[in-house]
């Protein structure tokens, strides 16, 4: 009787070992398993998950996104990344459509982050909070992704405008363009520098300026004006600030030194400028791949010249992630690879795009490195105003295209400044109030 009540207690004891080491192993304090120490039992605990990322390549970023990708994927053998590629032009229908059908992509990369605003999810609390976020980025582009207190995307490249020109015809002239941001020509004095590389350089066209509003807004914005009032409420293109830049942009075709047939008669600047006989093109910085093939006179980037602020105009594209989706937190976690610095000086880089990132203003680009620093610095020095314009893609698009037409009869004698930006002006604030209803 005593030898079974003793060999049932050694039982018992045993027992309660076992749970005891058990239960030892499973706390935090216990030894882990070996699944705990490799961390395969963490891996295990993330769901698996794809998002849907919708996307347009311009060049060659596409390739660069699919690296970056599958580096990301590596890392994080949780995640697929489906790209959807999509053209540029119909990216907005596609993404609509998405959204429309409750099935919006987890994010997509989009220029005209005001279209979607609504429909954005808040990255705020995925990125560590406003300002830390938005610090990181060049200040004069925060009004494209900062909207209502909410950060809506995040900026993955940036396009600045600027001043290229032909070296040769400077040379030949003896015309020295400004070498740092410290001895900028005033725009008086860059058309004077002008007319010296068409009478001594032989160049037959001092200037060339895309026919795009979004580029002739830059000298809108070197004046002191802008399209729309910092709250966006009410038009105020047609100041005093906003005539003087349109009557300067006049003068320069008065005087020669802009030919009428690139406004007024639609000739291309771009051929014009490879031709070699003109001075300057103004121009967007993806104008840079765009003459890497020219070998018949040299040519670069300087300072563009200034009113009463040193200006360029923002562009750029974005990561946008969707509010709805179900993989929110693992799509906020990409956006911020993406947009990290070693992440984005790769993919800017290599795709020869400006980064948006203060960090990475001066990268190692295999062409063209000191021409993206002038550009970098433009934009580091760009009113905020211009993004606050250009971001309101909701009322932009109304007016525009008016905006150069009313350019273009000012040019041809049909209408003065004034009054071409008073029509411009009431366009505006047409579509500013179809906006408030």
């Amino acid at each position: 009787m005593k030898k079974n009540m003793k060999s049932a207690m050694n039982l018992v004891l045993a027992g309660l070992l076992t749970l005891g080491l058990t239960a030892c192993g499973a706390s935090s304090g216990g030894t882990k398993t070996d699944d705990q120490a490799t961390g395969k039992s963490e891996s295990k605990a993330k769901k698996e998950v794809t998002l849907d990322y919708l996307w347009f390549t311009d060049g060659i970023e596409g390739d660069v996104m699919k690296g970056i990708i599958a580096d990301y994927q590596k890392q994080n053998t949780n995640v697929k990344i489906n790209l959807i590629e999509v053209a540029f032009k119909d990216l907005p229908t596609k993404l609509k459509t998405m959204i429309s059908g409750g099935k919006p992509p987890a994010l997509a990369r989009i220029t005209d982050t005001g279209m979607f605003a609504n429909q954005a999810l808040d990255l705020t609390p995925y990125v560590g909070g406003q300002d830390s976020f938005t610090s990181q980025f060049v200040d004069s582009i925060k009004p494209y992704y900062v909207m209502d207190n909410k950060i809506i995307a995040a900026p993955m490249d940036v396009t600045a405008n600027g001043m290229i020109y032909n070296k040769t015809l400077f040379d030949k002239a003896g015309v020295k363009v400004p070498t740092s941001k410290d001895n900028i020509w005033t725009w008086d004095e860059f058309s004077t520098a002008l007319k010296q590389v068409m009478d001594k350089g032989g160049a037959k066209t001092g200037m060339v300026w895309d026919v795009s509003p979004h580029r002739w807004s830059t000298i809108l914005y070197q004046f002191g004006g802008s399209m729309m009032s910092a709250d966006g409420k009410k038009s105020v293109i047609n100041s005093p600030e906003g005539v003087q830049a349109l009557e300067t942009f006049i003068k320069l075709h008065k005087d020669g030194i802009m030919p009428q047939s690139v406004w007024v008669g639609n000739e291309n600047p771009n051929n014009l400028f490879r031709s070699g006989t003109v001075a300057v093109h103004m121009a967007g910085n993806w104008v840079l791949s765009n003459y890497k093939d020219i070998t018949n006179f040299e040519w670069g980037v300087t300072y563009m010249p200034k009113g009463k602020i040193r200006s360029s105009v923002p562009g750029g594209k974005y990561v946008m992630a969707f509010k709805g989706t179900g993989v929110e937190k693992e799509t906020a976690e990409f956006i911020k690879y993406l947009s990290s610095k070693d992440v984005n000086a790769k993919f800017t880089k290599d795709s020869l795009f400006m980064s948006p990132r203060k960090d990475n203003a001066k990268l190692d680009y295999a062409f063209g490195k000191e021409m993206f620093e002038v550009f970098a610095d433009e934009l580091a020095n760009t009113t905020p105003l211009a993004a606050n314009d250009w971001s309101r893609q909701t009322i932009v698009p109304k007016f525009s295209n008016d905006l150069k037409n009313n350019i273009i009869e000012a040019i041809a004698g049909k209408t003065t400044a004034k009054e071409a930006l008073d029509k411009t002006g009431a366009l505006i604030d047409k579509a500013i109030n179809e906006q408030s209803k």
